[in-house]
């Protein structure tokens, strides 16, 4: 007996969600969906189509660009703490040539009396002078405007570089640290009366902190100890400058660089955190002594 066999049901081919004219046999390992070979992502295991990876991309958190010493942003990051602080120090030297009493208020003073007949100075109690007086500089006088134009671009050259491998409250923290120790060193040695006004004792930490970092990175650091040696000659050759202010800037600059670029990996930020308190709270001790010597004078 001959049989006939009726016809075999017609089978569907899978075809490319994406591609619906392209046939394949290959699915998504997240969505099952068949997948053509220009839809295909090598996945883990197996592949993933466009959308899967897309979604799944969006779940991932990038990592975030540091520089060697732990500053986020990289090559990237742009200046602004060095282009503020500039800004910050025009403004006072236009706030100078508008009035003359920015200087006598705000400038670094022992204890002096001021136009005005009262006594005034960090020794009476004015502690803001020993940061304010970094933001202010010379209207007149044997420098002139060429005080502030030094000092600007002395923060222009090196404060970018800084500011990108240390990061901006590193960096921040190293120039009003720098300030200050200038101000204090003028405050222990220095006679009573002694005043001055300038950002040099910031620029000078910058300069040192410059100094120990390239060290540390293995950048050429000839052209900063050239500028250096030659402004220090220029501090201890020159009358009115205040060679205590600079001196003080710089050891404190490159006490505090040391800190951060030698800071072990594993204990790195709590160096980074430390070291500038430290810092502080040594230079405010003192200033505690050094004000309660002052005391029985008044």
């Amino acid at each position: 007996m001959s049989t006939d066999p009726s016809p075999a049901p017609e089978t569907s081919v899978p075809t490319c969600y994406r591609h619906p004219g392209r046939e394949t046999y290959v699915r998504c390992t997240r969505c099952d969906r068949f997948i053509c070979p220009e839809c295909m992502r090598d996945a883990a295991v197996g592949h993933q189509c466009v959308e899967c990876v897309a979604e799944g991309g969006r779940g991932v958190r990038k990592a975030v660009p540091r520089t060697v010493l732990g500053a986020r942003g990289g090559a990237s990051a742009k200046p602004v703490v060095t282009y503020t602080l500039i800004g910050a120090c025009v403004a006072a030297y236009l706030a100078e040539l508008a009035s003359w009493r920015v200087v006598w208020e705000f400038m670094m003073l022992g204890r002096g009396v001021l136009p005005g007949g009262e006594l005034g100075g960090v020794a009476e109690g004015e502690w803001y002078r020993l940061f304010t007086t970094m933001f202010l500089h010379q209207r007149g006088g044997t420098f002139g405007i060429t005080h502030i134009l030094f000092n600007m671009w002395a923060l222009w050259a090196v404060g970018p570089a800084l500011e990108q491998v240390l990061g901006r409250w590193r960096y921040l923290a190293l120039y009003l640290l720098s300030g200050l120790g200038g101000s204090v060193l003028l405050y222990l040695v220095g006679e009573p009366g002694s005043s001055a006004v300038g950002a040099s004792g910031a620029i000078f930490g910058l300069f040192g902190a410059y100094f120990v970092i390239g060290r540390r990175l293995g950048g050429p650091v000839g052209p900063i100890v050239l500028l250096l040696v030659l402004n220090l000659v220029i501090t201890f050759s020159i009358p009115g400058i205040s060679w205590q202010g600079h001196v003080g800037g710089l050891v404190v600059g490159a006490a505090l660089a040391a800190a951060y670029a030698y800071a072990p990996a594993a204990r790195r930020n709590l160096f980074h955190i430390g070291a500038p308190l430290v810092t502080l709270a040594l230079l405010a001790a003192l200033v505690v002594v050094r004000t309660a010597e002052l005391s029985p004078a008044t």
